[in-house]
């Protein structure tokens, strides 16, 4: 019974030629769309060819179970056109869902026997629309057409709990009964390794009301009422951002995060108990990790309790000591006021079993502070779980240190703000827990796919391919920066790809650039700490200069603002509105004609990112110090030869450290000036009133100068950066005005921009995710990369630990 069946797939390995391409595309045409070319659109050409590809990946995919687009064929269509068949993914929170698909990739190139675990959202992060300078969401239903990448896996569906009560035998032990009870249908993704045979596997669960109703129909309400309820359910699966100020939406995100926790490790166990059936739990911590990232998954750490002791009926000593050795953690939090809370009645009434266990983590936990600092009470309810905070809440970033065996920030800024400010209690107590792993990201797709033409000319100085998974190789580059002829290329590529987003913003968005103007660009979610405001107050200092002086000498320069806001977020939606008011009142002043632009970049995602960053002359780094954790948005720059203009927060450290100073436009306070500043009283009216080009600036958007037909709609914008200003705008705008000037002096100068651009190329590697993900194997996760072999070659087997990702 033990033993695994042979496998069905050792001799259908797909011989990946042109030939057998075209042949595949026309009979998934035929047979699969139920085409011909005669009736044929773009969109079932490209079904026709991403089933095409799937064909080619399925062999890969299945050989790496069992272990742990190359030729052009000729088809006579544009892969471009079919490119933008392609909806992009609604799967992921901003940055980190962009950060989870990098670390896919790298794992996948690496080697990693490695799963990826998400939420299938039938509606994605919404589709922004702008009318009259307002923010408008639209449904993004990435999935109308389906997902040809996809594979449903009904026979592995999973159950998951909610509500009902806690009920004790005897015995003392726990049953959760009369819960709801919903079904989790997963849906597999492949992700292919870059030049190897690996393709591992991102799980994505969809939320189904449980089949039939439990319930006796008596009349037709009840039947109503039934589908109701059930139609309810599966609201969980429906929308990637809920409005979590309002109950209901915060509950619903409880509901989405314990959902993909549930059927999750239900998911896992099953794996581990089918890979050996006499196997026993006390191995899952040899064969297992399981990371979770972000705290969003916390709740994995009482649901693998509550499996251990109340299902599998291990004792509390063993079931902690399995768990705290499976679970790693990354956190993501620069900002007390991002710490990560439930209330304590939500969780009691959604969650009653799981509240119990961790009250009971909490207790065992406190017993280990008072063991370490006898009597210290204030330091005992620092670090408990259970906080008050207006309400009674619990801590999941207390739960995530505490349930795990290492923790690690993603850079080194806040991973020294993690240690000795935010948990310093946890890291006196624990101090080898703790740990950095900066971020990356994937070169294949933030180099290789998205700029080919630099692609090319790096290919140029290599003797091989080995730079694409070992980036740091691109510090060969620093040889070139006195070599004019390789420096004009480069510059060439950029200015091809400048001329490339000029064409793509005529043909889709009717709007007209310079493309021989400075490309300066802000693309990112609408934050107030991500500051904004700075190159929107930058567009507005230029056009008063420029109509104060018509004459003035000024280096021509495009001011691209893009990003979304959350649908609640009443600040961000009222900035993005200026942005836009700004931007008409410069388009329609003659004055400004040749010489500035602003412009915000609606409807910002991937697929659009793939084409500005590698357009961008001057990249927009510039959050308040110690805010921003990481950031991934200046390493995509950065690659792609765009210099970077920013605050020392966040990775931006390490991007100057690689560069130096002199190739790049660091500015603003630092942590401890910006502390200080906070600790005796920032008042912003004092820096306005010594800076008369803020002051006019900021005079302008209060009495209505950009938005006429609504003369008071900016007010409240104007009270809150004079009298509270919590990111400091105000106090950093002077320097940051000192850093433009730096910028057009630099940009005038071709020889020296260009070794600038170089030199940011050629330091780049380290912030591969490559880089990132070997340092999470090695000192984090202890797993070894496995080789998938071709299907005639010797398959031999190593012994690797399997990591498992939420997020």
């Amino acid at each position: 019974m033990g033993s695994r069946r042979s496998s069905s797939f050792k001799n259908v390995y797909v011989e990946q030629d042109a030939i057998t391409l075209r042949d595949s595309f026309n009979r998934n045409l035929h047979f699969y769309v139920v085409k011909d070319r005669n009736i044929a659109t773009m969109r079932d050409f490209y079904v026709a060819l991403a089933r095409t590809v799937w064909e080619q990946l399925c062999s890969r995919w299945m050989r790496t179970r069992e272990v742990y687009a190359t030729e052009d064929p000729k088809l006579g269509l544009d892969i471009e056109e079919l490119e933008e068949m392609e909806c992009d993914a609604g799967l992921g929170n901003g940055g980190l869902g962009r950060l989870a698909a990098c670390f896919l990739d790298s794992m996948a190139t690496i080697g990693l026997a490695a799963y990826g675990y998400g939420i299938r959202y039938e509606n994605g992060a919404f589709h922004q629309k702008i009318k009259d300078g307002w923010q408008i969401e639209e449904p993004d239903e990435w999935l109308l057409y389906g997902n040809p990448w996809e594979k449903e896996r009904p026979e592995s569906t999973r159950t998951v709990h909610f509500c009902g009560r806690v009920v004790r035998d005897a015995l003392g032990h726990c049953e959760w009964v009369d819960t709801e009870t919903i079904c989790a249908i997963p849906y597999e993704v492949p992700i292919p390794g870059y030049h190897n045979n690996t393709c591992n596997t991102l799980r994505l669960w969809a939320a189904k009301g449980k089949k039939g109703f439990d319930i006796k129909i008596n009349d037709g309400d009840d039947y109503i009422n039934a589908i109701f309820e059930r139609n309810q359910a599966e609201h969980i699966s429906r929308v990637l951002y809920p409005i979590d100020h309002a109950f209901e939406g915060k509950e619903l995100q409880l509901r989405q995060e314990y959902f993909l926790i549930s059927a999750t490790l239900q998911d896992i166990l099953c794996q581990f108990k089918l890979a050996d059936p006499i196997r026993e739990l006390f191995e899952l911590p040899y064969k297992v990790v399981i990371h979770i990232n972000d705290t969003h998954p916390a709740l994995a750490i009482p649901e693998l309790m509550r499996i251990l002791i109340d299902l599998e009926r291990l004792d509390w000593i063993d079931a902690w000591d399995i768990c705290s050795r499976v679970f790693t953690h990354t956190n993501h939090v620069a900002q007390v006021e991002c710490l990560k809370y439930w209330p304590l009645e939500m969780l009691q009434r959604v969650l009653p079993r799981h509240l119990e266990i961790i009250q009971e983590i909490d207790q065992h936990f406190k017993v280990v502070i008072n063991r370490r600092w006898p009597s210290d009470e204030n330091r005992c309810q620092r670090m408990s779980i259970f906080q008050v905070i207006n309400e009674p809440v619990v801590s999941m970033d207390h739960l995530c240190i505490i349930g795990s065996h290492f923790v690690n920030g993603v850079s080194a800024f806040q991973t020294n703000h993690l240690v000795k400010t935010l948990f310093k209690d946890f890291a006196d107590l624990w101090p080898l827990k703790f740990t950095n792993k900066t971020n990356g990201i994937s070169p294949r797709r933030w180099l290789l796919v998205c700029n080919p033409g630099l692609t090319d000319l790096i290919r140029s100085t290599m003797t091989s391919e080995d730079w694409v998974k070992n980036l740091i190789m691109l510090n060969r580059l620093k040889e070139k920066v006195n070599d004019e002829n390789f420096r004009n290329k480069l510059m060439q590529i950029k200015q091809d790809n400048k001329n490339r987003f000029v064409a793509y913003m005529r043909q889709h968005r009717n709007v007209v650039l310079n493309p021989s103007s400075i490309f300066d660009v802000h693309v990112k979610r609408i934050l107030e700490y991500k500051r904004p405001l700075l190159p929107c107050l930058l567009a507005i200092t230029l056009y008063n200069r420029i109509r104060a002086n018509p004459n003035l000498k000024i280096c021509p320069r495009t001011i691209i603002i893009g990003g979304k806001a959350a649908p609640g977020y009443i600040m961000a939606k009222i900035i993005i509105k200026l942005i836009n008011s700004v931007a008409r009142i410069i388009e329609f002043d003659p004055i400004t004609t040749g010489k500035l632009k602003l412009i915000f970049l609606r409807n910002y995602r991937v697929s659009l990112a793939e084409r500005i960053i590698p357009a961008t002359d001057l990249s927009e780094q510039i959050p308040c110090v110690g805010t921003e954790a990481s950031g991934t948005g200046n390493m995509k720059f950065m690659l792609n030869g765009a210099l970077t203009i920013g605050t020392m927060d966040g990775s931006n450290t390490e991007i100057f450290h690689e560069i130096g100073l002199s190739n790049g436009f660091p500015f603003g306070r630092t942590i401890e000036e910006v502390n200080y500043l906070r600790k005796t009283g920032y008042n912003p009216m004092k820096f306005i009133s010594s800076n008369p080009e803020l002051r006019l600036c900021l005079e302008q958007i209060r009495d209505g100068f950009y938005c006429p037909t609504e003369p008071n709609i900016f007010k409240g914008l104007y009270e809150k950066l004079t009298t509270e200003d919590k990111f400091m705008v105000c106090a950093d705008y002077a320097d940051y005005m000192r850093a433009q000037a730096e910028v057009e002096s630099a940009y005038r100068d071709e020889v020296r921009w260009s070794k600038m651009v170089l030199m940011n190329i050629a330091c780049a590697g380290k912030f591969s995710s490559d880089r990132t993900v070997r340092e999470y194997a090695r000192d984090i996760w202890r797993v070894e990369p496995v080789s998938i072999n071709e299907p005639n070659n010797s398959n031999s087997r190593r012994n690797s630990c399997r990591k498992y990702s939420f997020g």
